[in-house]
């Protein structure tokens, strides 16, 4: 059985059941839940998810609330600029698309917020087309299966994207849920830290373990640290903006961080990404 082919029944017997991967998710529930996941654990993005495709089921359901609407539902799931863009997104589908989500790919690309990886993942998991997706899971696959490697290192965008199209199949059905296949096992088998070899599909194709599963020694990407960051101090100024439900006084924001060099600059680039808004007599709020 070819590689392809193990990924496939693997996952189709083994797969989350995700709210957005059930049968009935539409295109725009895939791009929602595509851009709710970058850099968030899905734990965190479920009950999210759920209850914004109650709300705004449609692209122009979404593009009718008002951004304070938006980002007050995003609620802690970071990273908020991600909301506007893709508020941004359900506006331009709504005006420009007739209210559906565009299935080619560089159609998606066009749409603000929307980048190659993606624009391929709404394609392939939610038109079910063959296109590769490359997330670090992805490769961290490819690299231990097809290449021996512990780790995939710095991203090769065009090598990457090229090793994962080899191993499609050439039909865009079976293509499509081997993409998820391989994104799937990089999420819950093969792992950065405790891979689970002996349950991988691929564990008697895998040239990793025929090499010994030697350690990965290239470059790494710095650890992400939170406490006492910008991204802090950001999203503890947005969550009194949130709570508000009238425009708050300079004094609310101050209370939040002693820091005031630190609060005064994250205070300003919330203002310039859009985030909030200082009204003519001085209080700050969401934007409108």
């Amino acid at each position: 059985m070819s590689p392809a082919a193990l990924v496939h029944d693997w996952y189709l017997a083994n797969a989350r059941d995700l709210p957005w991967r059930r049968p009935g998710t539409t295109p725009w529930g895939v791009m929602v839940s595509e851009f709710m996941l970058q850099q968030t654990p899905v734990a965190r993005v479920e009950p999210v998810w759920l209850r914004w495709m109650a709300e705004w089921p449609t692209p122009s359901a979404l593009a009718a609330a008002s951004r304070a609407e938006v980002l007050r539902a995003w609620g802690k799931l970071g990273y908020p600029r991600r909301a506007l863009r893709l508020h941004a997104a359900a506006e331009a589908i709504a005006t420009q698309h007739g209210d559906v989500v565009p299935s080619d790919i560089d159609a998606l690309e066009a749409l603000p917020g929307v980048g190659s990886y993606t624009a391929r993942a709404v394609a392939a998991f939610g038109y079910g087309r063959r296109c590769p997706v490359v997330d670090t899971n992805v490769r961290r696959v490819v690299a231990r299966a097809v290449h021996g490697a512990g780790d995939a290192g710095p991203a090769r965008v065009k090598a990457d994207l090229a090793d994962v199209d080899a191993l499609l199949p050439p039909d865009d059905a079976t293509a499509a849920v081997v993409s998820i296949g391989l994104m799937e096992i990089g999420a819950v088998v093969c792992t950065a830290r405790a891979p689970r070899c002996g349950i991988c599909p691929l564990h008697a194709e895998c040239a990793w373990v025929a090499n010994g599963s030697p350690a990965y020694a290239g470059p790494r990407k710095p650890v992400q640290t939170y406490a006492g960051t910008d991204r802090q101090v950001r999203g503890r100024l947005l969550d009194v903006l949130r709570a508000a439900e009238a425009p708050v006084e300079r004094a609310a924001l101050d209370a939040v961080w002693d820091d005031a060099g630190q609060r005064d600059r994250c205070l300003l680039t919330l203002l310039d990404d859009g985030l909030a808004e200082q009204t003519d007599d001085g209080l700050f709020t969401l934007p409108a």
